[in-house]
């Protein structure tokens, strides 16, 4: 069920979401699953997800492959495992008020506060500036909403939370949540 909500995982993410304790214990119930799970290597990590059976036994219907984009997953589910994970979660949430359209990575709401997540993984600052002049302009309507990021450097961050100011916003280095 944890594939199927957060697509890809890494191994530590799974140990860390349920508790499989140690390297070896982790390592033995993936092999047991292995009829359910597929996996290919990104840099020293192996990064599984649901293969057709285990897609079945679940019954998801978004169908997972290797992909170049799989630190952005990876950067999602770190965010999602370090803040409990939130039962509101919800992925790619599409957001239209009045003439503003944009795409969060994710939202779930806290303390009756939506919250929107962005990461920035190997974005342009171009389009990160632009999606956040698109959540000023919806603050504007309704400022009821805090924006979470996550970014892989200092100077990164900084330059996100310069361009945030006005906006209720937090920014966490991908290295914090891990």
């Amino acid at each position: 069920m944890s594939l199927r909500r957060c697509d890809y995982l890494s191994r530590e993410q799974l140990q860390r979401m349920h508790q499989l304790g140690k390297e070896r214990n982790a390592q033995r119930i993936l092999s047991d699953l292995e009829e359910y799970i597929s996996y290919f290597e990104e840099g020293r990590k192996k990064i599984y997800y649901l293969n057709a059976a285990g897609r079945e036994l679940v019954q998801a219907t978004k169908i997972r492959k290797k992909t170049p984009q799989v630190n952005h997953y990876l950067m999602r589910n770190d965010l999602f495992i370090s803040l409990g994970r939130p039962v509101s979660w919800e992925n790619e949430v599409k957001i239209t008020l009045n003439n503003i359209s944009l795409i969060a990575d994710a939202s779930y709401t806290s303390n009756k506060l939506h919250h929107f997540v962005e990461i920035d993984y190997k974005q342009t600052m171009t389009k990160n500036s632009q999606k956040i002049q698109n959540y000023k302009k919806l603050s504007t309507i309704n400022p009821q909403f805090k924006l979470v990021w996550v970014t892989t450097t200092p100077f990164r961050k900084k330059k996100i939370e310069k361009l945030c100011e006005g906006l209720k916003v937090k920014v966490y280095l991908w290295e914090e949540l891990r």
